[in-house]
């Protein structure tokens, strides 16, 4: 049965560039001991560099993997303290969109390690510390495929069981999770908290509201940026992201700001911290609608976990209009989009638990 509850428990420039730019919208390895198997991270700093603080519950590594095109990615591995010699069901978690493993996806997977499952927060490629080049470009495919190939690591693990893996996607990694899950039936339960669709705003704009006359217009530009890429040999960078704001940002640009360019959330290697995507990421998402197959989750179920007051709450509500059962919409009362970033008094931490719980037992 569908399941719409509120949980119980507990302008920017750059900004504005990139609405402009993906739709043209309206306009033209922890020093702790290591687990058994795990295989250490590459040329990766092993000091505590997270944007929260760190829990004396759980255990801490860097770890890192291939995906399936030979790109190397690099995780953090959190696994509960006090754990049994049972195999434990596992997650794993990327997003926001933008972000690093150091910021959201990490605190998730702290928390949920915390609560008795080993979680794999990763950077997707060519972010981060993962590897691609170039830097900063984003792919519907690549980075739906890095989700299964963080599931392929994990589940080679002796630690966990390979029948009982789960994953959670935050933001734009969360229309990537969903789709990752579709395919990969391996996994057996998924959430996606604060979900963006990234086809579907970089193809359409916000709240549907790109023309055919603004979307021809958008892949002209990015073609004529492919010639000047190609001339200099290297690709150009969209303005700085969320490096300042001004009186008349929206409110949603200003609540970016505040978590990626203040000390809650700056990482120095987000692209959403001062940083950019490349001018053309936007090319390959503008033909692939990714949620085209969510109804083939099912039958394992899905939970979409979105804010009262998020400016991106129609991106959930139309993901789980299309889902089958067995689904969940829970909305969180008086969130915005960011607040499911990082606020602990916020993010249904309890019922995302009980939904693996129940679903990964």
């Amino acid at each position: 049965m569908s399941n719409h509850k509120q949980p119980t428990d507990g302008h920017n420039t750059s900004r504005r560039n990139l609405m402009k730019v993906t739709a043209l919208t309206a306009a033209t390895m922890s020093l702790l001991p290591m687990a058994a198997g795990v295989t250490p991270a590459l040329a990766q700093d092993n000091a505590w560099d997270k944007v929260f603080p760190k829990s004396e519950n759980v255990d801490h590594q860097k770890v890192s993997f291939k995906n399936r095109y030979g790109i190397t990615l690099a995780g953090d591995l959190y696994l509960p303290k006090n754990r049994a010699s049972a195999p434990l069901a596992a997650l794993v978690i990327s997003g926001p969109f933008g972000a690093v493993k150091e910021q959201s996806s990490g605190l998730y997977a702290q928390t949920m390690a915390e609560r008795g499952f080993a979680a794999l927060a990763f950077d997707p490629s060519y972010t981060g510390e993962s590897g691609g080049e170039p830097r900063n470009i984003a792919s519907p495919d690549i980075n739906t495929e890095d989700f299964s190939a963080a599931v392929d690591y994990i589940g080679l693990q002796s630690f966990v069981d390979r029948e009982r893996i789960g994953v959670i996607g935050i933001c734009g990694w969360g229309g990537m999770a969903l789709n990752a899950v579709a395919a990969d039936k391996r996994v057996k339960a998924v959430v996606a908290s604060t979900m963006y669709d990234m086809t579907r705003v970089m193809s359409k704009g916000y709240n549907d509201s790109v023309t055919l006359e603004q979307r021809t217009q958008t892949l002209e530009q990015l073609g004529q940026q492919r010639w000047l890429d190609a001339q200099n040999g290297t690709p150009a960078y969209q303005p700085a992201y969320n490096a300042e704001i001004t009186a008349d940002s929206p409110q949603f640009m200003i609540d970016y700001h505040d978590y990626y360019s203040t000390p809650r959330g700056y990482h120095a290697r987000a692209v959403n911290s001062g940083n950019a995507w490349s001018r053309t990421t936007p090319l390959s998402f503008m033909n692939m609608p990714i949620l085209t197959y969510i109804a083939e989750i099912s039958p394992r179920p899905v939970m979409l976990v979105h804010g009262e007051n998020a400016h991106s709450r129609y991106f959930s509500e139309t993901a789980f209009a299309a889902a089958a059962e067995p689904k969940e919409l829970v909305i969180v009362p008086d969130a915005n989009h960011t607040d499911l970033y990082d606020r602990m008094d916020k993010i249904p931490f309890d019922r995302i638990a009980d939904f693996f719980g129940q679903h990964l037992a």
